[in-house]
């Protein structure tokens, strides 16, 4: 049995979801504020918090930036990383696109994303995510998709190697995303 499952968010394993955030796990990394935000959006609707966190035809309003600032929402659809054996929340990976193209703005570094809660890394959960990822964003009609990691994240580099992802380059992101520079990998869909 495959231990590492994507769900679509719903509101019966919110409660995993939310304890993670409690313990200080952020769903995006560049924002690590981005949790106590998400649980007081909770606390504020539940149901109209899991609804929101995919948005394929990009409805939702503007996203925050790193520093601060705004930027239109792109389509995106978001899965929770669960591990079906334990029942466990383990962390989330998401897929964003531009309708008929691949190519992203310059604000966006990747067409997906994914962070593992701290207690259930180096279990082959973002693997197994990202493998399971793959065929949406074929799906979706996209011919590739790229994803950055920052240069000494070696275990997010194994990841996406181990996922037939390319190095393509590496860049100096835009200052809005208020990182240093980043390597770029690319997996032909």
């Amino acid at each position: 049995m495959n231990r590492t499952v994507l769900r679509v968010p719903e509101l019966a394993p919110l409660p995993g979801y939310s304890a993670a955030l409690e313990r200080g796990w952020s769903p995006n990394t560049l924002r690590p504020e981005a949790a106590q935000e998400q649980l007081a959006a909770i606390a504020r609707d539940a149901a109209a918090f899991v609804a929101g966190l995919s948005d394929p035809e990009a409805r939702g309003g503007p996203i925050t930036l790193p520093d601060g600032s705004t930027a239109a929402r792109l389509p995106a659809r978001t899965f929770w990383i669960w591990d079906a054996a334990e029942d466990a929340f383990c962390g989330s990976i998401n897929l964003r696109w531009q309708a008929g193209t691949p190519t992203l703005p310059a604000h966006v570094l990747g067409h997906l994303g994914y962070t593992i809660v701290p207690w259930q890394r180096r279990r082959g959960h973002a693997t197994a995510a990202l493998r399971a990822l793959l065929p949406i964003a074929r799906a979706e009609g996209l011919p590739y998709v790229e994803a950055t990691t920052d240069e000494d994240n070696f275990a997010s580099q194994r990841v996406l190697e181990a996922n037939g992802g390319v190095l393509i380059d590496r860049l100096q992101p835009p200052p809005a995303m208020g990182k240093g520079v980043v390597l770029r990998y690319r997996f032909t869909l």
